[in-house]
């Protein structure tokens, strides 16, 4: 009887931990729900925003287009052989016509159009179907200042062209402004499940700062790195990224990486759920044997930064480049007397996304290409940046560094799920 009871508050621990996370199917059945509203009621939109009434997709398996890969259905891990999408929108009726030239369907919206049998040559049947459609323009998918925009090969390229006549070469444009748009667009049913990707984030974050993970002046940074990494193994999650975590001290010549009494701890921490993505930064403090609370001045040096973060976030207007927000909210700072370090960037499908880029860390001055992108609403950004503060008692200045992820609905910015404005405190008895 007594293991049965064990047993049974072990399971409903389990249940009750890990509830917000859905099984793995019933991941793959809300994956394929956002891309069918994504297909119905964005993609169309889109198209007409950007004047692109033909989109040409193709890649090969285990050379992924990385815009490609969102329009996959959840039971695809990657592409098939030679996948080919054609998206053609036809204003004038109202349709948005979705193709597969490719062995398969993709999903359940993207129909096949291509027969083997009757044509054996992939290039021709998608040439053919192209000139039966004859759309003004025919975007693809090459790009400067975007990766993510960029995803066409040579070897796509060259062999697709070679079929193409005069005509069609002559509309042959980048697809970059409607791939970007795409790839930083959220829509309402997907920003529903975006607060539980940032919960489960947070939640994790708080239990790794806890004394319940960390024994003081025996954890080690790398223990507690690839705790975060196992506990996301654990729960059926993913990450798009290694975790971090940093130790500053009062002496810096004390440089092991043991956890102890007085460290000033960060991690850097993200994980990816339902093809989104989170990227968290947190700062934790290790009380003395003598402290109750995190020192007064490292509190006002964290609120600070806090600071700086609704600077930069004042600052985000529907049409006004990254480095335009970037040049303003670096000056206010620095005359509010903060020493700022802002390197915000978009996130949604990928951690490090397509989107309006606000600053590099080596990039201060502004981002060429990216940076000169405007903001749009329905994007998510992750607000990434730090200060830096002298602090008595510390030998080097003390670096603040937090990031959080947050929604711009074309006139105000929200986080996601909060952010950060207490520092965590972990017992060192």
């Amino acid at each position: 009887m007594k293991k049965s009871l064990l047993w049974l508050f072990f399971f409903v621990g389990v249940i009750t931990t890990h509830a917000q996370v859905e099984t793995m199917r019933n991941q793959a059945k809300i994956i394929n729900e956002l891309l069918n509203d994504r297909l119905q009621n964005l993609l169309p939109r889109l198209m007409d925003s950007t004047n692109i009434d033909c989109w040409v997709m193709m890649t090969r398996e285990y050379n992924e287009d990385p815009v490609v890969k969102t329009f996959l259905p959840a039971e695809w891990l990657s592409a098939r052989r030679r996948t080919i999408l054609v998206f053609y929108r036809d204003p004038k009726n109202n349709i948005l016509k979705k193709y597969a030239v490719a062995r398969y369907a993709v999903g359940k919206q993207i129909e096949p159009a291509w027969d083997p049998a009757k044509t054996p040559n992939q290039w021709e049947a998608l040439v053919n179907l192209i000139r039966t459609l004859n759309p003004q323009k025919i975007a693809l998918n090459y790009s400067s200042d975007f990766g993510h925009a960029d995803g066409l090969d040579y070897t796509e390229y060259t062999e697709f062209t070679s079929y193409l006549g005069a005509n069609e070469k002559a509309k042959l444009i980048s697809a970059e402004p409607l791939a970007v748009a795409w790839l930083e667009t959220r829509t309402e049913k997907e920003m529903a499940y975006y607060p539980t990707l940032l919960k489960i984030t947070h939640a994790i974050i708080k239990e790794g700062f806890s004394n319940k993970v960390i024994k003081v002046n025996k954890t080690s940074t790398e223990d507690l790195v690839w705790w975060f990494r196992q506990k996301l193994s654990n729960m059926g999650l993913g990450t798009w990224f290694h975790p971090s975590v940093e130790i500053q001290r009062r002496v810096s010549n004390d440089n092991d990486n043991i956890i102890r009494p007085g460290d000033f701890l960060h991690c850097d921490f993200g994980i990816s759920y339902l093809r989104l993505n989170s990227d968290v930064q947190e700062q934790a403090y290790v009380l003395l044997p003598n402290e109750t609370s995190v020192p007064t001045d490292v509190e006002a040096a964290f609120t600070k930064t806090n600071r700086l973060q609704d600077i930069l976030t004042n600052h985000f207007a529907k049409g006004v480049s990254g480095n335009a927000i970037l040049a303003a909210s670096l000056a206010q700072a620095k005359a509010e007397g903060i020493t700022p370090s802002i390197y915000t960037h978009p996130i949604g499908f990928h951690g490090h996304a397509a989107g309006t880029t606000i600053g590099m860390w080596d990039m201060q001055g502004g981002v060429p290409g990216s940076g000169d992108y405007t903001m749009h609403a329905k994007t998510c950004y992750s607000i990434e940046l730090n200060a830096v503060h002298n602090l008595k008692g510390w030998d080097k200045p003390v670096r603040v560094a937090l990031e959080q992820n947050g929604y711009f609905n074309g006139v105000n910015f929200s986080y996601i799920d909060q952010r950060q404005t207490k520092i965590h405190t972990i017992s060192s008895k």
